[in-house]
């Protein structure tokens, strides 16, 4: 799930929002004014828009569903709450979830040595 959600952010961070928005106008309300590379209304913009639109919302019903299992996980391997909570919030930041993911397998793997030892290995089918 980290994985799927953070290519997702990061094609939507450095795709989309780019092509979308850097039109050399306002962005967020915030963003008093952004490089002109392309023109509002081009196809490059047209697709950040589609890119923004679509994976945007995406990432966002993934994130959740991430979020859910990230949560069980956390409970059942009774990680701490600071632990937790930084796998969590690293789903937001691009690229870190691709560290989190990394990070949290490994802790599972080093606590939970001696059961995914014991567990017999399953023979490929075919």
């Amino acid at each position: 799930m980290a994985w799927v959600v953070g290519v997702l952010l990061v094609v939507l961070c450095l795709v989309g929002v780019p092509l979308s928005n850097f039109d050399g106008t306002e962005m967020w309300g915030f963003v008093p004014t952004t490089p002109n590379w392309f023109d509002e209304g081009s196809r490059a913009d047209e697709l950040g828009e589609f890119i923004t639109g679509w994976l945007g919302t995406l990432h966002g019903w993934l994130y959740m569903i991430f979020l859910v299992f990230a949560f069980s996980l956390a409970r059942k391997a009774r990680w701490s709450l600071g632990f937790m909570v930084a796998t969590l919030a690293m789903g937001t930041v691009p690229l870190l979830s691709f560290w989190s993911e990394r990070r949290a397998t490994a802790k599972v793997r080093a606590d939970f040595a001696d059961e995914l030892a014991a567990e017999p290995r399953r023979q490929p089918v075919g």
